[in-house]
């Protein structure tokens, strides 16, 4: 039997499982804090429904987490003051979005 992965936004889901399973322990978003998340993904099956359905719900859930994007955040260092740099640019773009609200 040949075990197919289909692709998804770049990444294999062999892949995605694999960064799950370090994943338990991984960093999550809140309020645009890391805190460290030590509780494991659990979804919730109602009898009788179909494990494909519940595949999906987990990788919903799993891409709330943000540990994909953490993942490839960290391939690549920036520089302090390039990380600086788009930060403060972002914020000018908030405010010009917010003035031309007014």
């Amino acid at each position: 039997m040949q075990v197919r992965f289909r692709q998804r936004r770049g990444m294999h889901i062999k892949t995605l499982w694999m960064c799950f399973s370090k994943a338990i322990n991984s960093i999550k978003y809140n309020n645009n804090k890391t805190t460290k998340n030590k509780t494991m993904i659990v979804v919730q099956l109602k009898e009788g429904e179909n494990i494909e359905r519940a595949l999906k719900k987990f990788k919903r859930k799993y891409e709330k987490t943000g540990v994909v994007k953490e993942l490839r955040r960290r391939q690549a260092f920036q520089k302090p003051s390039v990380v600086n740099r788009k930060a403060r640019q972002h914020a000018v773009y908030v405010q010009q979005l917010h003035q031309a609200e007014d």
